[in-house]
């Protein structure tokens, strides 16, 4: 008689109330981490790495417990991970989903690439319009100066 072994899944517990990131690039996870400061927060982070996905090769996915994210902070997650879906769970349930999207314009979230431009020598937000969504392609309002997705840093 063959012995059947059961595939089990391992869960991850719920939370009750807070945000879960999901479909963020494997490669990116610690980069939206860092971005959004989750390393400093007091609040319960459960976060998965190389996990199975149908959209992407694998994909990496963030739980926040009592957090809720703003729209510069949505912003910086596009940036990173332009494909990114956000969950917002109240009384352990999803009462909203919000699809990442790059923006249009990117103001005072990247740095520019340029050494030379005003912006980093003088107290003056960074804005760039966004030149291409994939790759992610960025120009400066001030030197005109093109920033590729690889050149980004973000503040």
């Amino acid at each position: 008689m063959k012995e059947h072994k059961k595939k089990l899944k391992l869960k991850v517990s719920a939370i009750s109330e807070g945000t879960v990131i999901d479909h963020i690039p494997s490669e990116s996870l610690f980069d939206v981490i860092s971005i959004l400061e989750l390393d400093k927060t007091r609040n319960m982070i459960t976060f998965g790495a190389n996990l199975d996905s149908g959209k992407l090769t694998n994909k990496a996915i963030i739980k926040v417990s009592n957090q809720f994210f703003e729209n510069d902070d949505i912003n910086r997650i596009a940036l990173i991970a332009p494909h990114a879906k956000l969950n917002i769970i109240r009384d352990y349930e999803v009462v909203e989903k919000k699809v990442v999207e790059v923006p249009d314009r990117v103001i005072g979230i990247v740095k520019c690439f340029n050494p030379k431009c005003i912006t980093n020598s003088e107290p003056i937000t960074t804005s760039f319009s966004v030149i291409s969504k994939q790759p992610i392609t960025l120009k400066c309002k001030y030197c005109e100066k093109i920033t590729h997705e690889k050149q980004m840093v973000i503040r």
